[in-house]
C-alpha cells in the first residue's frame, strides 16, 4: 500500500471526531461489568416495551465514532423500542487508539480471553445478569473496525452469538499488527476458503453450530476493499459447509444481494453489496417506510435501511410487521366476528331485493 494514501487516511480520520461530541442519546453508561482488561466504555438501552426474555443486539461503531454517535446515526435504539430488544453499545477510548478503532488486529485484543474482545464479552455478561436476555437471542454488528471486530466476536466466542452482520470490514485473522491490517484494507489478498475458515476454527475450541452471518459493503468503498466481503463470506461459507456459489441471487431496494441457505431452508449467510457506495454504513427507507438512522459522517443515504435489513436477519422486526400491517388499497380489512354473521344477513337480504327487482317483483 503507498504510503501516501495511508497517510491521506489517517489524515482525514481526526475530522469524524465531530460525531462524537454533543450527541443527546437515550444510551446509559454501566460501569463495573468486569475485570475491563480492554479498557472500554460500556453503554446500553433498554426499551419501554422490552420483551420478556429479550434478545440483545451489541453494535460496534466506526473508527471517529462514539457509541451514541453511531447509534444516533444508524437509528439502533429507535430499532429497539419498535422491536423491543436490548442494545449495548461498547466505545472505544482514545487511550487505546488514537483515532478511537476497535483494536480488531491486535492479538492482544482479539484473542479469547484477552483485552477488548473479553471486554465486550464481559459486557454481554451484565446484560445477560441484569435483564434476563435470551442467550439463544444474543447478536452482534458493527461498522468499519467495528465490523472488523464483529468478526473478532464471532470467531472468539462463537457460542455466544446465533448471528452477526459485517459492515464494510474484514474477515478473522488476517492482520496481526497496524501495517498488516492498512494492507489488509486497502488491498485484499485472495485466500483459500479453508485457510479463512481454519482461522475462525483455531480462535476457539468451539466446532458448532457456528454464527449466521450478513455481509455489507459498498462497491466504491475506497478505505476498506470491497474484496474483503468476498473474503468474508468465504470465510463463513467454508466455516457452514456450503458451496462457494450462491443459492439465491436477487436485489433488494435495487442493489445485488446473495443468499445461502442450510437444509431447512434457513438464510445462514447473505451479502450484500452497495453498488456505487463509498465506505460507510448504508441508510435508507424501510420496508415499511420508517427511517433509522441520519446522515454523518460515514453514515451514508444509500435509498436502503441496513440497520432495518439487519435486524430483520436477525429474525427481530416481527413486531414491527405485526404492528404497522396495512391492507393492501383497495382492500377492504376483513370484520371481526361478531360483525360477519350480521353483515352477511343484510348482504343475503339485499342480494334478494335485487333479484326481485330484477325480474319486475318487490319484496
Amino acid at each position: 500500500m503507498p504510503l501516501s494514501k495511508n497517510t491521506e487516511f489517517m489524515r482525514q480520520l481526526p475530522k469524524l471526531w465531530g460525531t462524537r461530541r454533543g450527541v443527546r442519546s437515550p444510551l446509559v453508561e454501566t460501569t463495573g461489568f468486569g475485570a475491563n482488561p480492554g479498557n472500554l466504555r460500556m453503554f446500553s438501552f433498554l426499551p419501554e416495551s422490552l420483551q420478556s426474555s429479550p434478545a440483545l443486539v451489541v453494535v460496534l461503531h466506526g473508527c471517529g465514532q462514539s457509541a451514541a454517535g453511531y447509534d444516533l446515526g444508524a437509528g439502533w435504539s429507535t430499532l429497539a423500542k419498535h422491536c423491543g430488544f436490548a442494545l449495548l453499545m461498547p466505545e472505544q477510548q482514545l487511550s487505546n487508539n488514537a483515532n478511537g478503532c476497535f483494536n480488531w488486529f491486535n492479538p492482544q485484543d482479539s484473542k479469547r480471553g484477552r483485552g477488548e474482545a473479553s471486554s465486550i464479552k464481559q459486557m454481554i455478561g451484565r446484560m445477560m445478569r441484569d435483564h434476563k436476555i435470551n442467550k439463544a437471542r444474543i447478536f452482534v454488528t458493527g461498522l468499519s473496525a467495528g465490523g472488523a471486530m464483529t468478526s473478532v466476536m464471532l470467531a472468539s466466542y462463537p457460542e455466544t452469538f446465533a448471528a452477526g452482520a459485517i459492515i464494510a470490514g474484514l474477515p478473522y485473522g488476517v492482520a496481526t499488527n497496524a501495517r498488516e491490517a492498512m494492507n489488509g484494507m486497502f488491498q485484499s489478498p485472495t485466500r483459500p476458503a479453508s485457510e479463512l475458515g481454519d482461522l475462525v476454527r483455531n480462535a476457539s475450541k468451539h466446532r458448532g453450530p457456528w454464527p449466521r452471518v450478513s455481509v455489507w459493503h459498498g462497491g466504491a468503498d475506497g478505505t476498506v476493499d470491497p474484496a474483503n466481503a468476498d473474503e468474508i463470506v468465504k470465510q463463513w461459507l467454508d466455516l457452514h459447509h456450503l458451496p462457494s456459489a450462491p443459492m439465491s441471487e436477487g436485489t433488494i431496494d435495487g442493489y445485488p444481494r446473495q443468499v445461502w441457505w442450510n437444509a431447512d431452508g434457513e438464510t445462514i449467510v447473505e451479502s450484500y453489496t452497495i453498488t456505487n457506495m463509498t465506505h460507510g454504513t448504508p441508510l435508507g427507507a424501510a420496508e415499511n417506510d420508517e427511517r433509522y438512522g441520519m446522515r454523518g459522517a460515514l453514515l451514508i443515504e444509500a435509498g436502503i435501511s441496513s440497520s432495518y435489513h439487519i435486524a430483520k436477519f436477525f429474525g427481530l422486526t416481527k413486531a414491527i410487521r405485526e404492528s404497522e400491517k396495512v391492507t393492501e388499497p383497495g382492500v377492504r380489512p376483513r370484520p371481526p366476528k361478531s360483525q360477519r354473521k350480521r353483515r352477511r344477513g343484510t348482504d343475503v337480504g339485499a342480494a334478494i331485493s335485487r333479484a326481485l327487482n330484477a325480474v319486475g317483483l318487490k319484496k
